[in-house]
This record gives structure tokens, C-alpha cells and sequence, in this order.
């Protein structure tokens, strides 16, 4: 009887013992380890987003970078004993079968370095590797079944390759159990960090369990609280190195410092003070989800806050919002997505682990943080319009900031039209250059996928403030960005064509006469004009903002003639300044002074302008120089006889400027005490000056 053991001569014509290589141990694996990164690999591709699947990468990419050796070894092997024979269908199929595993591999290895060094993958590469691991799965097959279906005529070679199919079968079989075995025990063995998704046992259920977080409009998908950690950790959004720039911009932001903002603190310990703890959630929707997602707007609970909660408006709220409502005060629903193996957990192995299953894995990530919704006006329109009714203030409905209705019913809005329209995000997002995975857009109508640009997340507004009184990394540029912002001189290129040039606010200053006389009135006129704003100006609580002009006219010497708005040594406002803010008043006609909206009914004055709204004031004042005594005549009226003094200015210097300042010093000093010496910094939006010539 023949032998199945006979040596097979590498490189050589001699005749190949096919039983003996069926048998091989190398084969076995290798087959083996190939049907195992098969189905992972399927499982990845085609079964929801799970921790088994996510396993599923984790060991699919171990043992692809551990297997190119002996998958290595056996294709060089089986390689030199084929390649000298008589090329058939058999050879085809197997040199076919030979170039995709090595496709496989380098592809593998190049989204493996990228997922453990880079940014993301390559969708090009990603492409490679899926596309061609099917062709691999269609002929791997159809190799092994022809070869397995292979007829031979000597009985002893027959029943001698049936043993060996059967060894075959075995190991593959052994080989590929053990590897699923140690998937999932590594998936039961996991623990993932404990959520808890429960509000705290004394919870007060004023407004009803079907309102658990009123009277702030805004819910979670569950209509039940969240754990703050899956609301929280947007530092690892910037730490793992892939949105480090768009964490970079937020981090000095408004929406940063929403919660611990002081003058915030401030006012909401007011409210706790004067309404208690559930009123605060009013407050919270915009300025302290995480807080009052996780129920710790609730009485017994020290500060009114939870863990993440200084983080103001996370990465992760926002991000995670999947429905809105323009009625405002923070109508919105977040939902609690499913996260990564090691994502929530401490620790830098699973830091590591989860932005390596973050960029490997990508979909997931994808459908949970990214939104058409997102690229709506109206998705910023759900915390930037605020109204108090009757739950709030005890006596009914009053409308407070509405930047959304007032961009909506503005000249930089055409229904149906992109392309003449001015969203907020393109004014308070404008493009940057970037590297971020992010980068790129298809759903922007002016925008391609490859533009190598990002959305800013400095929301450059009027935030001059938080950054300095809290002295934030990065604050010294957002402030100088901010007042840049403030004066329109950042310009937007992407919407150039369809915004207005100049200033944010424009300033004109007029004078319907070339010259004067002494003694003679003169009428300056001031034209403030909402140039480039999609909303009112001032925007916000103007209960707290303010704008002003201040207006100065010179002598030749430099003395004062006339002044008006200028701010005294404490930084109070002079009573005849042309300001821009509103006063309101409670139930009793007091002011609202304190930012105490939980008392207001009403405003006893309000001054802005709509966008392309224009606005103007009258100065008057005399031109220096004397009036002659008077002088009577027989007969005739009394006249007053004007001559100019030989001091009278030749010409006289005007100047207007228009000023902001995010929070007045008569707030300041009724929230913090006058002792505190709190000031906010005040920006020169425009300015304009003329000279008037005086007849000597």
C-alpha cells in the first residue's frame, strides 16, 4: 500500500502528496484563522452596534496582525510547490485566493495604524478592505470546494485523503471554536461601568412625573433621568486626538461656561433663594442640562449641580438632541446612545480602547453625535427663545429674548431658499481650515465632503466676559476675537455674497449746517443702523446687557464742549445717553434689577433694533462764543446782538461711538455688592466724527 507520508520536494515538478497536505498543521490554521476574521468580520459588517461586536474588532484586529506569519509562512509554501506545475483553473483560483489575503493584510494593517495613530480611517482603504474581503470569501470558497470535490482513482489515495480531510475539518474546526470561545468569554468577562439612570429618592415631583424636569420645556427620550457621566466627558473628545481643535474653540466659550458662569451662580442661588430649588430648572435646560437631566435640580442637593455639570453645555448634550421646538426654553429631547467598551471608564488602557473602537468602528459614532438637524436654525432656536409664564412668575405669558423669531421675520431669511438665506450657524460657525475627522460636509449646499474645513465652535457672539472673569486658557484670544466679531471685522467668506459689508452696527453722524455762530444751537443727529445682525441688537437679556453712544465735541484747545453717555467713575450710566436695553418690572412696577426674572410681568422701557433697523438721536447745545447785551431802541424790539469773542474755536471736533457691555454696573452691584468691584469689559462696535466750522 502506498504511503500518505511521502516527501514533497518544494520548487520541484515532483507529484505533491495532497492527503498530507490537507493534513498539515498549517493548513488547519491557517484556514482556520481565515474562517475566523470571515465571520467576525461579517459580524462587524452586518449585525447592530453591540460590545460583542465591538469585541469583534478588538480580537479580528489582534489576530490579523498575528496571523501574517504562519498565513504568511503557508502561502510562500504552497506558493513554491504550485507554481512549476500545469496552470489550471485549480492554480487560478488559488493565485487569486493568494493576491486578496495579501490585499487583506496590507489594508488590515493600514486601518489597524490608523485607528491606533491617526485620526480616522480611510474610507478608500476601508473600501479596499471590505470589498475585497467578499471576493476573498467567494473565492477561498470556491478553491477549497473544487480541491475538496477533487476525484481520485487509487482506493488507497481515496480513503488515505478522506483521513486527512477529516484531520482537516478537525483543526479547522478546533482552531476557529477556540478562537470564538475567547471572543465570548472576553465579552462576558467585561463589565461595563454602572449607569444609573434613577432620580434621586426624594425627588420633588412638583410639576407632575409626566413633567419631570418643568418647568424648563426640555426632555430625555426615556421621559427619566440620566446618568451625568453619559452626559458628560467632552475632554475626551479633544484627548483622543481627533476633535482637539474643535475643543480647543469650545473651551473658552459661552456654551463651555454656561453652568459655573458667577453671574449664573449668582442668580440662580436668587432663585433657590426667593422660589426654591424646583424653579431652577426654568434655568437649566439652557444653562445646566447635565445637572438637571441627571435630577440634582432638587431640593437637598448641595449647589444644585452633578458630576459634568460644570462642563455647561457638553459635547454630548448637544450633540445628542434628536428633536426641537421653536417654542423655546430649551424644547428639546436628548437621547442616551450607546457608547463604546471603555469609553465612560477610567483609566488609560480604556481610553485607548475606546478611541481605537471609536475610529475602527466609526457608524456608531456617526449616527449617535451626527444630524441634518444640526444644520438648522431651528436647532439653535430651541434654547435662543425664552418666554415666563405663570408656572414662572404667578401671573401669566411674557416673551423675553427671541433671537429665532427675529431672524425668521428678518431680510436674512427666504423661505425655500439656501442660498439667500443667513443661518445662525454660518454667522456664528463660520468655516475653518481643518484636519479634523469631522471636516468636510455634502449636506452644506455650498460645501463638498473634502473642503478640509470645520464648523468654529467658538459661537463668536458678545462673550466677553466669562473668559476674563474666570481667567480661561485660551480667554485673552476668544475676548479678542469676540470684540473683532462685535466690530464685523472677521469676515465670512462662504456667505459674502449674500451678507452686508462694514460694521456689525453702523454709526452715522449728521449735521444739517456747514458752519455756525457763536451762541447759535447746533443739531447733531446720531443714526445707529442693525447693519449685519440676523436678530435684534442688543440680543439676550437686555435686562442685564447694555449699548449706548457716547458723544464728545471739542474745541481747538481740547476743551469739552458738550458730552453726552459718558459713564461716571463707578461705570453707572448719565441719565441722558442713547441706550439700547430694557427694564423690566414686577407685579409691583419694581425693577427687575437682580436678572430676577422669576418676579417679571412686563418692561417699563425697551430699546433695540430689528435687523436693518435704523435708530437716531438729536443732540442740541450752543456754540461757544458771547452774546452781546441787549439793546433798546425808540420804537423798536429789544434784540440780543451776537459777536464772537476773540477766544471763539474756529472749528469744533465731534465724535459718537457706540458701545457694548454684556453686563452693566448697577447689575453687578445688585448681585455681588458694590464691594465686589466686578466690571465687565466694554467693546467700541463704530464710531464716526465730523468738524464743524464756527464764523468768527
Amino acid at each position: 500500500m502506498a504511503s500518505d507520508k511521502r516527501p514533497v520536494v518544494l520548487g520541484t515538478s515532483t507529484q505533491i502528496d495532497a492527503a498530507a497536505e490537507w493534513r498539515h498543521p498549517l493548513t488547519g490554521l491557517t484556514l482556520a484563522l481565515l474562517l475566523f476574521e470571515t465571520l467576525t468580520g461579517l459580524a462587524v459588517y452586518f449585525l447592530p452596534f453591540s460590545v460583542f461586536n465591538q469585541f469583534g474588532v478588538l480580537w479580528h484586529t489582534a489576530i490579523g496582525v498575528l496571523m501574517t506569519v504562519p498565513v504568511g509562512w503557508y502561502l510562500v509554501r504552497h506558493w513554491l510547490m504550485r507554481y512549476r506545475g500545469r496552470f489550471s483553473h485549480y492554480q487560478f483560483l488559488g493565485y487569486l485566493t493568494a493576491v486578496l489575503t495579501i490585499a487583506l493584510f496590507v489594508s488590515g494593517f493600514v486601518l489597524t495604524w490608523q485607528s491606533a495613530m491617526a485620526t480616522r480611517i480611510s474610507y478608500t482603504w476601508d473600501q479596499v478592505h471590505v470589498v475585497t474581503g467578499f471576493v476573498f470569501i467567494f473565492a477561498v470558497l470556491a478553491h477549497t470546494i473544487m480541491l475538496w470535490i477533487r476525484r481520485t482513482n487509487a482506493p488507497e489515495a481515496v480513503a488515505a485523503m478522506s483521513r486527512a480531510k477529516r484531520s482537516f475539518l478537525t483543526q479547522v474546526g478546533g482552531i476557529t471554536a477556540v478562537a470564538l470561545l475567547v471572543h465570548a468569554g472576553s465579552v462576558g468577562l467585561y463589565s461595563a461601568p454602572e449607569i444609573n439612570n434613577e432620580f434621586p429618592a426624594d425627588y420633588s415631583w412638583k410639576f407632575g412625573k409626566d413633567r419631570p424636569f418643568a418647568p424648563s420645556l426640555v426632555q430625555t427620550a426615556s421621559n427619566w433621568a440620566y446618568d451625568p457621566t453619559t452626559m458628560s466627558g467632552s475632554r475626551g473628545c479633544g484627548s483622543s486626538g481627533c476633535h482637539s481643535d474643535i475643543l480647543e474653540e469650545w473651551e473658552p466659550s459661552a456654551h463651555r461656561y454656561s453652568s459655573s458662569d458667577v453671574a449664573f451662580q449668582a442668580v440662580q442661588k436668587l432663585m433657590l433663594d426667593d422660589v426654591g430649588a424646583e424653579a431652577t430648572r426654568y434655568c437649566a435646560g439652557c444653562h445646566d442640562p447635565i445637572a438637571l437631566l441627571s435630577g440634582n435640580k432638587n431640593v437637598n442637593v448641595e449647589g444644585l449641580t452633578s458630576v459634568g455639570a460644570d462642563e455647561g453645555i457638553s459635547c454630548t448634550i448637544c450633540h445628542t438632541i434628536t428633536q426641537t421646538d421653536v417654542r423655546g426654553n430649551a424644547d428639546y429631547t436628548v437621547a442616551q446612545v450607546a457608547r463604546y467598551v471603555g469609553e465612560t471608564a477610567k483609566g488609560e488602557l480604556n481610553k485607548w480602547v475606546s478611541d481605537f473602537l471609536i475610529r475602527a468602528y466609526p457608524q456608531q459614532h456617526k449616527e449617535s453625535f451626527a444630524r441634518p438637524l444640526y444644520k438648522t436654525a431651528e436647532f439653535c432656536g430651541a434654547c435662543h427663545k425664552q418666554f415666563i409664564d405663570e408656572e414662572v412668575n404667578q401671573i401669566g405669558w411674557v416673551q423675553l429674548q427671541n433671537q429665532y423669531d427675529n431672524w425668521r421675520k428678518s431680510r436674512w431669511y427666504t423661505e425655500g431658499d439656501a442660498t439667500k438665506t443667513v443661518t445662525c450657524r454660518e454667522c456664528h460657525m463660520p468655516l475653518n481650515d481643518s484636519t479634523d475627522p469631522a471636516a468636510g460636509d455634502e449636506g452644506d449646499y455650498n460645501r463638498v465632503p473634502t473642503d478640509g474645513k470645520h464648523r468654529s465652535h467658538r459661537f463668536l457672539a458678545a462673550n466677553q466676559v466669562i473668559p476674563i472673569l474666570m481667567d480661561l486658557p485660551g480667554g485673552a484670544e476668544h475676548v479678542r476675537l469676540t470684540e473683532a466679531w462685535l466690530r464685523g471685522e472677521i469676515e465670512i467668506p462662504e456667505i459674502e455674497e449674500k451678507w452686508t459689508a462694514g460694521p456689525v452696527i453702523r454709526l452715522d453722524l449728521f449735521n444739517d449746517k456747514e458752519s455756525v455762530k457763536p451762541g447759535e444751537q447746533v443739531d447733531l443727529r446720531v443714526v445707529i443702523t442693525n447693519n449685519k445682525t440676523g436678530h435684534g441688537f442688543p440680543t439676550g437679556p437686555l435686562d442685564i446687557i447694555r449699548s449706548w453712544v457716547e458723544l464728545t465735541v471739542k474745541d481747538e484747545k481740547g476743551t469739552i464742549v458738550h458730552q453726552s453717555g459718558q459713564l461716571d467713575e463707578t461705570g453707572m450710566m448719565a441719565k441722558d445717553a442713547m441706550v439700547f436695553k430694557a427694564e423690566g418690572i414686577d407685579r409691583y412696577g419694581n425693577d427687575i434689577d437682580r436678572h430676577n426674572l422669576w418676579e417679571m410681568v412686563g418692561a417699563r422701557f425697551k430699546r433695540a433694533l430689528f435687523p436693518g433697523q435704523s435708530d437716531s438721536e438729536t443732540y442740541s447745545f450752543a456754540c461757544p462764543g458771547m452774546v452781546a447785551p441787549a439793546v433798546e431802541e425808540p420804537g423798536e424790539e429789544t434784540q440780543e446782538m451776537p459777536f464772537a469773542a476773540p477766544d471763539a474755536p474756529g472749528e469744533l471736533y465731534v465724535s459718537a461711538v457706540i458701545k457694548y457691555q454684556k453686563a452693566d454696573a448697577a447689575f453687578l452691584d445688585k448681585l455681588f455688592g458694590s464691594n465686589a468691584g466686578i466690571r465687565t469689559p466694554i467693546t467700541e462696535m463704530a464710531s464716526d466724527s465730523l468738524v464743524i466750522r464756527v464764523e468768527r
